[in-house]
């Protein structure tokens, strides 16, 4: 899985093998007290740890290979948004339009106090896998409507199957 963060590219897509990649887009607090940016820092890092961290769900989905679904579609992008700002939200999109020269979609999933932060770390495991799962019901429904070959069943199917064999929480 290739990531992008703010301002550092990992790995260029052009030469990614991997089905799902993520994006992760933290708010920063430039105008804010210093107490507010270090609990802002904070939460980030817990996030952090649970898309890429030793329990994170990252590893459980490097597993899976966008040739295992069909051609039309290689990569997933899920865009992490945490604690974003309201002017963000109103431009944000449910899914975003399927991009046909990189054969990739964007998958934006909002992260805040209240369905992550305020969570058990179980219960935090429990949202991303569930924010996971119905996304990729809207992606079915990109893939049907523009009638890309990508096996949708058997991605969510294995999806479920690696976030809950290989996420131990």
């Amino acid at each position: 899985m290739y990531f992008v963060v703010p301002n550092i590219c990992i790995k260029r897509w052009k030469i990614r093998k991997k089905f799902w990649d993520a994006l992760f887009r933290g708010q920063r607090y430039y105008d804010a007290d210093q107490k507010t940016r270090d609990m802002a820092d904070e939460k980030c890092k817990l996030f952090r740890n649970h898309i890429w961290g030793e329990q994170g769900i990252c590893d459980a989905l490097k597993k899976l290979k966008n040739e295992d679904y069909g051609k039309d579609l290689e990569l997933a992008l899920f865009q992490f948004y945490v604690n974003p700002l309201p002017m963000e939200l109103q431009h944000l999109k449910e899914i975003e339009s399927f991009r046909k020269k990189e054969k990739a979609i964007g998958i934006p999933i909002i992260i805040n106090d209240e369905n992550f932060f305020s969570k058990s770390d179980g219960a935090r495991y429990h949202f991303l896998k569930q924010s996971i799962l119905e996304k990729l019901d809207l992606l079915a429904e990109v893939v049907k409507k523009r009638k890309l070959d990508t096996n949708m069943e058997l991605l969510k199917a294995d999806t479920s199957k690696v976030l809950d064999t290989d996420v131990k929480r």
